[in-house]
């Protein structure tokens, strides 16, 4: 029986299954840097002014969030947030060489898309009564509609880094 790769209606997936893109974890460390890119830049952002005062109605309006402005205040919060997105990517990127600082890390940023994804339903305006409500976004509803994803990407790294830390003979799932 032939596979996939190797028939001859998919040259395509012949040519990738010679390069070694397919059998390796490139996707899996892609993913790693790509989070790592992400807590990075949206760690800077925090220590600003600007952006303090953009995350107002998202601190206000998060159900799990929302003790952060009485605890430490306006600006406090936001360097609060940018620490944890700065600590948690490190220990993403540290997640190459060792697989339980990676679940540190991945279980920091999954509790952080927890969070985020939390505010949506309470997201006051985010959904547009015009086009008939839900599931017309409007607003900041769609900035937060990214982070399903990059909760699903965190559960992802936790579940690899997990896997590889129980059994590091296994590297591919």
């Amino acid at each position: 029986m032939s596979t996939l790769a190797s028939s001859p209606r998919s040259p395509i997936l012949y040519k990738l299954s010679g390069s070694g893109l397919l059998t390796g974890d490139l996707d899996y460390h892609i993913v790693r840097a790509s989070m790592v890119i992400l807590f990075f830049f949206f760690g800077y952002q925090k220590w600003w002014a600007y952006e303090a005062d953009r995350l107002e109605p998202f601190i206000s309006n998060g159900p799990l969030i929302w003790w952060l402005y009485p605890v430490f205040g306006h600006q406090g919060a936001s360097w609060f947030l940018g620490v944890a997105e700065w600590t948690f990517g490190a220990l993403i990127f540290a997640g190459f060489w060792s697989k339980r600082l990676g679940i540190l890390g991945a279980a920091g940023s999954t509790a952080t898309f927890v969070a985020t994804v939390s505010i949506i339903p309470f997201m006051p305006g985010g959904w547009d009564a015009s086009a008939g409500g839900f599931p017309a976004m409007t607003g900041n509803v769609p900035f937060l509609m990214k982070d399903v994803v990059l909760l699903a990407v965190s559960l992802y790294l936790l579940k690899q880094d997990a896997v590889r830390a129980l059994w590091p003979q296994r590297s591919e799932f």
